[in-house]
């Protein structure tokens, strides 16, 4: 016969247990899932029931998820699961840091906050060093984290501009069948920048700091022959880098500039035999003084929970065929 533990968990409000459960009770399924744990209400007290070392360890989660509904933190099941994967992990005590420092507020109001404990390596690197590379799947807020840096900065007077590129490289679709003159043309690959840009500062803050200068969007090419002083330069996608782009990239920063490198080394759409800049980038720069690099997994994807899923697949699959 398997021994059972029982233990209770006092909470404060009813309101919390209602957050921790979710709506429909949906998180019970999550506990049981996921470490084989039954879960019941009795008043404002939790009731945990199964194997002993699971009950204590979904005790501890339970215990860190209380705390982070307490701050006003939303909670759903995607975050549930990564809070279990960090106790697994003997990281029970850094669940707390997750969700905790603001970064910036948008213009709605709402406030920006990392996620995980990875992109709260991200972020410190990239208060750190002058050089910030990161690696990751798309969900991990490569992207949207770096802009929010580059306003904050901005804001604070750190920098005078920022400045955000790409590689206008096609996947799947030639730019050449696209209407318009080359700005048309290229302005599909920035839409994701100007995405991250309007939900910080709002469509007319934007447009306001795009007059003034203080804000360019432009494709890669358009870097070449620049130095770039007092700017927060970001490359977005730049595993679509080619080795002589990404030079000619890095070699641009200025006096009093920061640089951001975000890519995903598994998603290239160079043509065959194009080795990507990003990869060779990590390879040669990785001794640097001043660059950091922060590699994101699927445990840092923070869209929706599915995402994780097919991310942490695809890196399955990849690591099968590696072997």
């Amino acid at each position: 016969m398997q021994l059972q533990s029982h233990v209770d968990i006092d909470v404060d409000h009813l309101d919390q247990v209602i957050a921790l459960f979710g709506a429909n009770d949906e998180h019970f399924a999550v506990f049981q899932d996921e470490l084989g744990v039954t879960m019941g209400a009795r008043g404002s007290a939790l009731e945990l029931q199964g194997d002993p070392e699971q009950v204590e360890l979904a005790r501890g989660v339970i215990n860190q998820l209380l705390g982070i509904i307490a701050r006003g933190e939303p909670i759903d099941r995607s975050r549930i699961r990564y809070c279990i994967e960090l106790a697994r992990e003997g990281h029970i005590d850094r669940i707390d840091e997750i969700m905790r420092d603001v970064i910036t507020i948008t213009y709605r109001g709402r406030q920006v906050k990392v996620k995980t404990l990875g992109q709260r390596q991200y972020v410190d690197a990239i208060k750190k060093n002058e050089c910030v590379f990161s690696i990751g799947p798309a969900g991990t807020g490569k992207t949207y984290l770096a802009v929010a840096m580059a306003v904050v900065a901005l804001k604070n007077k750190d920098v005078e501009k920022i400045i955000l590129t790409r590689p206008a490289v096609e996947a799947g679709e030639h730019l050449g069948f696209l209407p318009g003159d080359l700005a048309q043309k290229v302005d599909p690959y920035l839409r994701p920048l100007y995405d991250a840009l309007h939900e910080m500062l709002g469509v007319e803050g934007y447009q306001r700091l795009v007059e003034r200068g203080a804000i360019e969007v432009a494709p890669l090419a358009y870097m070449r022959g620049r130095t770039l002083n007092d700017a927060f330069i970001i490359l977005d996608e730049a595993q679509n880098t080619t080795s002589e782009q990404m030079k000619m990239f890095l070699t641009r920063m200025g006096m009093g500039s920061r640089m951001i490198v975000t890519g995903d080394i598994t998603q290239v759409d160079l043509p065959a035999g194009k080795r990507s800049g990003l990869v060779e980038a990590l390879e040669v720069l990785s001794a640097v003084k001043g660059i950091g690099i922060c590699r994101l997994t699927h445990k840092d994807v923070v869209r929706h929970e599915l995402v994780q899923a097919i991310v942490k697949a695809y890196e399955k699959h990849s690591a099968q065929r590696r072997r």
